[in-house]
């Protein structure tokens, strides 16, 4: 009979495997540097150098992963409840709705410090309630929620385009896009803390938005180990016969899960929108939903780990586009085809090296090694 494999510990488990899986990954991309004739440790330099090696760089670093961790977080809160949101991408984008409503009501007359908390009630409402909809046809009518989630992509996608291209196109305008917002709904920039520690920063787009990112992260931390309801949301993706023996009722659980993971979905279009762009246009959210679900497993579902892989995924797209630059060989393609390799080792192949690992420490466990000294006595 074959011996089974050990438990690992919280740090080879959270940390280890992610770790060995990452390295993997960045292994496979230095041979395909190397296939269009380019050096991979230089490249590895280069791509590091332009995510951290000037303010600029740390700056736009930060600001792609406070995109991932909205996004990361959105897939998490579902994931733990045992429902695979693919629709964060539409949530978000539709949540752009709301804050376009918000920032063209309100931006000539009140403060950003008034106009953010109105825009953040507007995000979160409408990505939960375009959550909503998918979640009710899986608690009622047992409709999948892979599905839905990405058929209401689309639904997102075209409802959007048919605002930016008609009512919400200022008249004379040929951008699909809504006016350019006014210094009431422009979000203050954060590049001051980065240049405290004496970087210099020309411009970028890093705001107060990743403040609110860390805030989330924590309260998702809370809402999921230390609150009922994220009990009972664990209960439920471990076991929704024992969830339901235990008095869960299932419809509640699916439908609130899936509003709270629309509503951080929906905050992630905060920051391109008030941050960085100052308006409502087409495609804003360029695939962050879908990223998402890369950070978010990465991270193992857990809010400090989905920060540090957003940070990694902001890394690849501040890094990758300095790469691009420096390195004409490589284009924003092979960038693309990087960022893949580390979602397809950090998704579908995660648990490629777990059973190798799990034999490694069963075999320097304490009860193996009391096993074979027994069995020494026994020769």
């Amino acid at each position: 009979m074959s011996t089974p494999y050990a438990k690992l510990p919280a740090w080879a488990d959270y940390g280890l495997i992610p770790v060995i899986n990452l390295f993997v990954a960045f292994v496979v991309a230095g041979f395909v540097v190397l296939l269009v004739g380019e050096n991979p440790f230089r490249a590895a330099v280069i791509l590091v150098e332009g995510a951290f090696g000037k303010g600029t760089g740390i700056a736009f670093t930060l600001f792609y992963a406070t995109t991932f961790i909205f996004t990361g977080l959105s897939v998490a809160v579902a994931a733990h409840c045992g429902l695979f949101n693919i629709g964060t991408e539409g949530q978000a984008y539709i949540a752009g709705l709301g804050i376009a409503v918000v920032c063209l009501a309100f931006d000539s007359v009140l403060p950003w410090w008034l106009t953010f908390p109105l825009a953040i009630v507007a995000s979160t409402l409408v990505g939960a309630l375009w959550a909503l909809i998918p979640a009710y046809l899986q608690a009622k009518r047992g409709s999948h929620i892979v599905i839905t989630t990405i058929m209401f992509n689309f639904i997102a996608a075209s409802i959007m385009v048919f605002l930016l291209v008609g009512p919400l196109k200022p008249a004379g305008s040929q951008a699909p896009q809504t006016r350019n917002f006014l210094a009431g709904a422009e979000l203050p920039k954060l590049n001051w803390i980065i240049e405290l520690f004496g970087a210099k920063i020309h411009s970028a787009p890093l705001n107060v938005t990743f403040l609110l990112a860390l805030i989330m992260a924590f309260l998702v931390w809370l809402l999921i180990w230390r609150t009922r309801l994220g009990y009972e949301m664990r209960t439920y993706g471990h076991s929704p016969k024992a969830a339901r023996y235990a008095g869960i009722s299932e419809t509640r659980i699916i439908i609130t899960a899936m509003m709270i993971s629309g509503a951080l979905a929906g905050m992630m279009a905060l920051n391109p929108v008030m941050g960085d762009q100052h308006n409502v246009a087409i495609d804003f959210v360029s695939g962050a939903g879908f990223v998402g679900i890369a950070v978010a497993l990465m991270g193992r579902l857990h809010p400090v780990g989905i920060v540090l892989a957003a940070i990694l995924f902001g890394m690849l797209y501040q890094g990758g586009a300095e790469l691009a630059f420096e390195m004409p060989a490589i284009s924003r393609d092979m960038i693309v085809i990087i960022q893949g390799l580390v979602i397809l080792f950090a998704g579908a192949l995660e648990h490629m090296f777990r059973p190798y690992i799990q034999a490694l420490f069963a075999s320097f466990s304490p009860r193996s090694v009391g096993m074979e000294a027994v069995k020494g006595k026994g020769a």
